[in-house]
């Protein structure tokens, strides 16, 4: 390539869509601006300007088959002739029509998409194929009273009412209720699963255990101290949950026993409520103590409650009589 060479950047690719001789003619003379035409320099620039099926078909070619560029413009031409078929005319521009629902500034972005795939277009004749396009309404009328003589013009009122729409939609966005965004979607057509389920924890602090909480969910429900939910996963679509996660307390898949957030709360109402003390720390033996004392408390009252019941002793007499070699043998006697 030539040393001081630059590549055009105005010139868009080609993608198999418009006429394949116009293409040819804006790229020589886009590439005229680097010094004399030399085939050399024509043939290694053109492939940066094809793009799509146009890439495909330039990278099909055989090695050494073109000779010159003049071959390789004229084997493009043949190759995407038919594409020409496809092009728009300037009569296909009176068949764009603004939408019921369709903002001014999409319909004109839309129309000048149009404008720009259509060959060789003159845009004096624009204006009147986008006045007729227009939707009936206040607009509409509008333009039909001024009778904007050019495209400038009816693109100054065109912008007016293009910054009226857009204030009128966003007041429609600030006025909308946002009911849709707090609610829950309804899965499985269950009529309680419009209800959100809301994972919040009750509590500001909770108990260590020793044991797992999963371990601990299932003993006590083997225990029957707890019973399972009668609804347990409904909240849940169960088909697209994660199988590797499982709850003990719920039953279903999509979280761990350890994640539960009800059954966290459920553990410790139990622990606070005095039913979890063997899985707690410290409290076993406080747990023992205290059930002696209370067992030595009872058989103390058993003792008092048999002689109460009974005529009670009036008195114990104690005595020392003399024994055998020297001993001694006390005795005592109630009455």
């Amino acid at each position: 390539m030539p040393k001081h060479f630059t590549l055009p950047s105005s010139l868009e690719p080609y993608k198999e869509i418009g006429d394949p001789r116009a293409h040819i003619k804006k790229f020589q003379s886009m590439m005229f601006f680097n010094g004399p035409n030399n085939d050399h320099v024509l043939c290694r620039a053109f492939p940066t300007y094809l793009d799509r099926a146009a890439l495909l078909w330039f990278l099909k070619l055989s090695a050494g088959s073109i000779a010159s560029f003049e071959e390789l413009a004229r084997s493009f031409i043949d190759y995407f002739a038919v594409a020409q078929i496809y092009v728009h005319g300037s009569d296909y521009l009176s068949t764009i029509r603004q939408g019921p629902q369709e903002s001014l500034k999409d319909y004109m972005t839309r129309f000048a998409d149009a404008t720009m795939e259509i060959p060789d277009l003159n845009p004096a004749i624009h204006l009147h194929p986008l006045k007729a396009g227009l939707r009936p309404g206040k607009f509409r009328e509008i333009i039909a009273v001024i009778k904007p003589k050019t495209l400038e013009e009816f693109r100054e009122r065109a912008a007016g009412q293009m910054e009226t729409e857009e204030l009128r939609e966003a007041d429609k966005t600030e006025k909308r209720p946002r009911r849709e965004d707090d609610r829950t979607p309804r899965l499985g057509g269950t009529k309680d699963l419009g209800k959100p389920f809301k994972l919040t924890l009750k509590f500001d602090n909770y108990t260590n255990f020793n044991t797992k909480r999963e371990r601990i969910i299932k003993e006590i429900l083997n225990a029957k101290i707890i019973k399972p939910p009668a609804r347990a996963g409904s909240y849940q679509d169960q088909r697209f949950v994660d199988k590797n996660k499982h709850c003990a307390f719920h039953q279903k898949y999509g979280h761990t026993t350890d994640e539960c957030v009800i059954a966290k709360d459920l553990l410790e109402r139990l622990a606070r409520q005095g039913l979890l003390d063997k899985y707690i720390e410290g409290r076993m033996y406080r747990e023992s103590d205290r059930n002696k004392e209370e067992r030595q408390q009872a058989s103390a009252s058993k003792d008092t409650n048999k002689w109460s019941n009974n005529n009670p002793p009036k008195g114990v007499i104690n005595c020392i009589s003399g024994g055998f070699a020297g001993g001694g043998q006390t005795t005592s006697a109630r009455k």
